[in-house]
């Protein structure tokens, strides 16, 4: 399966979003301008006093005393004022971003899997850590101090006009090499930060394979080409780092010096001015400090651009979850319990289904949630349970069909068994049948309705795909369950446990008692049995298996046989096949060859038919 990237949102998108968050707290954001605003002006009383004392030849020690005396309070008034602005805009910045985290985590859970599963894991585990921590830094640093210098920048600038209109036309010789820099260093930053950013996502797609296939890497010696891809994707990263501070480099001493040439220039002019009585010597005075107090807005502003940039990056990124492909902008596909303890990755048994029937089943594991494919609209609840599919075709890269025509109906309560080689579509037919994946052409529906068509709730209600992963969250034993079904009594998770044959241990480790990391380690098949505990809660009357015991020792197979048997009665299953003995237990057998259904019917029928099932059976038992 090639790996798709999720998209990024475009910049035009990314500033109305933040606009829109920022705007839903119009009075905390009111307040907080107000608060600068007078913060501001407080600051700007000093430069106008001196100027008085300056154009003053009366009284001399009595106005420079009323003059510090007002400094000072005007001061204290400033230091007041900034402080409560801050503790505002903390308030604020951290309701945007609580807000801003919780829709994320609502788009990420709603992706369908096979969107996630495209997306490789470095990607979305990027933007989840490091573009969430940029952010959640540009939200607390960036952000306050940009706003407080760029109303220190409207209301100074409105000062210096009322202390004198042609004083203010010396500031505007700065005005077109900011335009210049500020055009040549946006118009590349915002590809040089996206670039930046995800050049971390392919660092960590890379160390995340190295790391979980470490004993494959070990096994066909690998290191070596392993480590050369880190290297490689660091020196990548290293690059897009350079570009980005590259920017800076050029784009900050250009605006330093083009923000200290309106000084020399108030300077020069106002002096002319004075020497030909247009403006006082005070106003020349107080014009030259409000433009030496400019400096400071100005730089202030200047050095967070750059995290401002990075911000707006990671927001981008962030919203692009919303847009990818199958979203559709739905709701998540899978339920948090409240108690939860984290948000479950999409292939965990986070909605969990139940499962088949005892030896027919012997390797169903987990639950996968499945969401559902492609967006649709939502459509009506299926009449009844059976599954049909209708001149199915699917490929994961365009012009390669790996199903090729597949028609098949499987009747409410049915076991039917899919076997065949390595490569023949067995997973693929098993994904489209749980409605992780959508049909390119044909359709797979379920009582007559699409699975495409259902929302990710009633998917979920209807059909599950259980395989050999399994999760244990962080957190109490108890929230492992709830997780499914949050509004569930102890009675029912014990009920639950019980089916499953994990009551026992379950009780004895208590069901406030941690899990996962930090808490108590589960053998793994009490790891799949809290798997399939999930499953009973979660209800599902289709299941969709694909083996997994292989991966078992023979006893822990041989008890999760046994918790199996009484979870799959009365339940429609197709099992995925790898070993024979399923097949032989199943109301039909499909085998498939070359992305088609070749042979159909009983265990019974087919080996009697002498075709290729009844191959696969003699070789099975050591016969051909």
């Amino acid at each position: 399966m090639t790996t798709t990237p999720l998209p990024v949102a475009p910049a035009r998108d990314t500033r109305a979003y933040a606009r829109r968050l920022a705007l839903r707290h119009p009075r905390e954001l009111t307040a907080v301008l107000g608060l600068y605003a007078l913060a501001a002006g407080c600051g700007l009383a000093g430069p106008g006093l001196l100027g008085e004392l300056v154009g003053d030849t009366h009284d001399g020690d009595g106005v420079i005393a009323r003059t510090a005396l007002l400094i000072c309070v005007f001061v204290l008034a400033q230091a007041l004022l900034t402080h409560a602005a801050a503790y505002a805009t903390a308030r604020l910045g951290e309701k945007v971003l609580a807000e801003l985290r919780e829709r994320f985590v609502g788009d990420v859970l709603a992706l369908p899997l096979a969107t996630v599963e495209r997306a490789g894991a470095g990607d979305l585990v990027t933007r989840t850590t490091r573009d969430v921590e940029v952010l959640a830094g540009c939200v607390r640093r960036a952000v306050p101090t940009a706003v407080t210098a760029l109303v220190a920048i409207a209301v100074t600038l409105g000062a210096l006009v009322v202390v004198g209109p042609l004083l203010a036309f010396p500031c505007l010789i700065a005005v077109p090499v900011l335009w210049a820099a500020g055009r040549w260093f946006f118009g590349r930053s915002r590809a040089a930060f996206l670039d930046q950013s995800a050049s971390y996502a392919r660092i960590t797609e890379g160390l995340t394979e190295t790391v979980e296939g470490a004993r494959t890497v070990e096994a066909l010696r690998l290191a070596g080409r392993r480590a050369e891809r880190t290297d490689q994707d660091i020196a990548g990263s290293y690059a897009a780092e350079r570009r980005t501070i590259g920017l800076l480099t050029v784009f900050l001493p250009i605006i330093d010096t083009a923000y200290v040439l309106p000084v020399a220039a108030t300077l020069v002019v106002g002096g002319l001015f004075a020497l030909h009585g247009m403006v006082s010597l005070g106003a020349v005075t107080a014009a030259t400090l409000y433009v030496q107090q400019l400096l400071g807005p100005v730089d202030a502003l200047l050095y967070s651009l750059g995290d401002l940039q990075a911000g707006a990056a990671s927001l981008a990124r962030l919203r692009g979850v919303h847009r990818a492909p199958g979203r559709g902008g739905g709701t998540p596909c899978a339920p948090v319990a409240p108690s939860a303890p984290s948000a479950p990755p999409a292939a965990s048994a986070a909605s969990a289904p139940p499962a088949a029937s005892a030896p027919f089943a012997a390797s169903a594991l987990t639950a996968s949630s499945a969401p559902t494919a492609p967006s649709a609209p939502a459509a009506s609840a299926p009449r009844h349970r059976g599954l049909v599919v209708r001149d199915v075709r699917y490929a994961y890269r365009d012009g390669r069909d790996v199903l090729r025509g597949i028609d098949l109906e499987i009747e409410p309560g049915e076991r039917l068994a899919v076997v065949g080689p390595s490569g023949a579509g067995k997973s693929t037919l098993g994904r489209l049948l749980a409605g992780i994946d959508a049909p390119r052409t044909g359709s797979v529906t379920v009582g007559g309705v699409p699975l495409a068509g259902l929302s990710p709730e009633r998917l979920r209600g209807q059909v599950a795909l259980v395989t050999q992963e399994t999760y244990v969250f962080s957190g109490m034993l108890r929230d492992n369950l709830l997780i499914v079904r949050p509004e569930a009594a102890d009675a029912e998770l014990e009920r639950a446990l019980d089916a499953v044959g994990a009551r026992e241990w379950a009780l004895e480790l208590g069901l406030d008692a941690r899990v996962g990391a930090g808490g108590a380690a589960l053998a793994p098949d009490r790891v799949q049995q809290l798997s399939l505990a999930r499953l009973v809660l979660a209800d599902p009357h289709t299941l969709v298996l694909d083996e997994a015991t292989s991966l078992l020792d023979p006893r822990a197979a041989r008890r999760l046989e046994r918790s199996l048997a009484a979870l799959l009665e009365g339940r429609t299953v197709i099992a995925i096949a790898h070993r024979l003995h399923t097949a032989h237990d199943a109301d039909r057998v499909a085998v498939m060859a070359d992305g088609r259904i070749s042979e159909l019917g009983t265990h019974h029928e087919l080996v009697a038919r002498g075709g290729a099932y009844a191959a696969l059976w003699e070789s099975w038992h050591g016969r051909a």
